[in-house]
Formats: structure tokens, C-alpha cells, sequence
């Protein structure tokens, strides 16, 4: 099995290096991923200037760009073959709710999918230092059960794992994105050359947390896994829409 590994905490972060320790047991393994942090990408691509492709002494790929960079470069100039798969993590943080509208993680596989590829992204739900061979686990036994009997339809997959060792993991459960309050307001501050600058405040508190969510998962011990979409149509709205330009 071909498997592409790629993140948004960049080439060095441990999330990475556990998956592709883990993920290596499973298939041939090939990481591209960003050459610094990249959270809150998103989707974006670098079309203003040409990217550049290096590989550190760990084997890793790094690239001087965005996570949907990294797997656009992948999959369309460097690698020979297609890859079964793309996974993206393991994110050091959630992604549940309105996170994957800005999240790098879940771009790099959204842009395997995009692509062809069935795409996994994958986050352990921690703010502090953590272990991640749970999620490891997880990631790995989700590919294995793929390569054993494939889904049969265009993946997506956005999975979260709490934080707990992996014995503690009550199972899988699979979900909807919930939703988030709105963010907190940007923090304003004075650099020491008087100027002023903003930081994005932090995200909102989990609103639609309820049963079927992700965050209701997570929060009850288990692993969060939610199919994904790309199209962006919102269908209950076309017939208002259609009516009020016919007016």
C-alpha cells in the first residue's frame, strides 16, 4: 500500500513522526509536508511564486508552502504512482466543528480527495504536551481496515481522538460536525516600535455539542469520525433564491 502522509504543524512535529512510524508497519510510506506550521491554512494554494521540494535528513519531504500544496505537489509532480492513500496529522489539537473550514489538516487530505485519492485527517483532541501513539493506533488500524476492504466510495474522513491512552478508548463512533459560538473577539497589542497589532482570538466553546456531534464524542471517550463533502451548494436555498431574482 502506497500512503502519503502529510500535516500542518510542519515536517519536524512528533504528531507526524507517530503517524509515520506507525503507518510504515501498514504500507510504503511517503511524507510532504509544510517546511513550518501551517495551521489555519485552510485550502489555499501558493500560485504567486514557485515552491521548492527538499528532504531532511529524517527521509521527510518538506516544502515551502501550505499542506494543500504539499499534497497538490505530491500526487501531480513528484510521486510516480497515485497513492492509495493520503493521511493528514496527527494535528496537536481538535478539529471538530467549524475548525475544518480552517484547518490545514483536514486541507491536505480534502486536496488527496480532490484529487482522487481517499483521504483521512486525523487530530488528537489536546492543548498540552501529549502522547500521540493512541492516535497512531487509531490511524493505523483505520488504514489497515480500509486496505481490507475499501469503503467503495470517494473518502473523506475527518477523525478526532481524545486524549487518553489508547486502553482507555471507549471505541468509534461516527458523527457530524458540531458547531461552534463565535470566536472570541482579536486581542489588540503594541509591538516595542509602537505599533499596533492584532492576534485572531481563540475559537468559541462548542454550542451544537449535543449526541451525533464530534465534540459529544470525543468528549465520551471516543474516537470521532466524520464523513466529509465538497460541495459547498446550499440546496434548501436554490428555490428562494431563483424566486427572489424572478421578482
Amino acid at each position: 500500500m502506497r500512503i502519503l502522509l502529510s500535516n500542518d504543524d510542519g515536517y519536524f512535529a512528533p504528531g507526524l513522526q507517530a503517524l509515520a512510524a506507525a503507518l510504515s508497519e501498514v504500507g510504503k510510506v511517503t511524507v510532504v509536508a509544510p517546511e513550518r506550521d501551517r495551521s489555519g491554512a485552510s485550502n489555499s494554494l501558493t500560485l504567486d511564486r514557485p515552491l521548492s521540494l527538499r528532504k531532511a535528513a529524517s527521509g521527510f519531504h518538506y516544502v515551502n508552502g501550505t499542506p494543500t500544496d504539499c499534497v497538490h505537489l505530491a500526487v501531480t509532480g513528484m510521486l510516480d504512482e497515485l497513492p492509495d492513500m493520503v493521511v493528514s496529522g496527527i494535528n496537536h489539537g481538535a478539529n471538530m466543528g467549524d475548525d475544518t473550514i480552517y484547518s490545514g489538516t483536514v486541507a491536505a487530505a480534502t486536496e488527496g480527495f480532490l484529487l482522487g485519492v481517499p483521504s483521512i485527517a486525523i487530530s488528537l483532541v489536546a492543548k498540552g504536551a501529549s502522547d500521540f501513539s493512541g492516535a497512531a493506533r487509531v490511524a493505523r488500524e483505520l488504514v489497515e481496515r480500509f486496505q481490507r476492504e475499501p469503503v467503495g466510495v470517494p473518502t473523506l474522513l475527518n477523525v478526532n481522538v481524545p486524549d487518553l491512552p489508547y486502553a482507555q478508548i471507549k471505541g468509534v463512533q461516527v458523527t457530524r460536525l458540531g458547531k461552534r459560538h463565535k470566536a472570541e473577539p482579536t486581542v489588540k497589542s503594541v509591538t516595542p516600535r509602537n505599533e499596533t497589532v492584532y492576534w485572531v482570538g481563540a475559537v468559541g466553546a462548542a454550542q451544537d455539542a449535543g449526541e451525533g456531534t464530534d465534540f459529544h464524542a470525543v468528549a465520551n471517550g471516543f474516537v470521532s469520525v466524520t464523513p466529509l463533502q465538497i460541495d459547498l451548494t446550499h440546496q434548501g436555498q436554490i428555490s428562494t433564491v431563483r424566486d427572489w431574482l424572478g421578482k
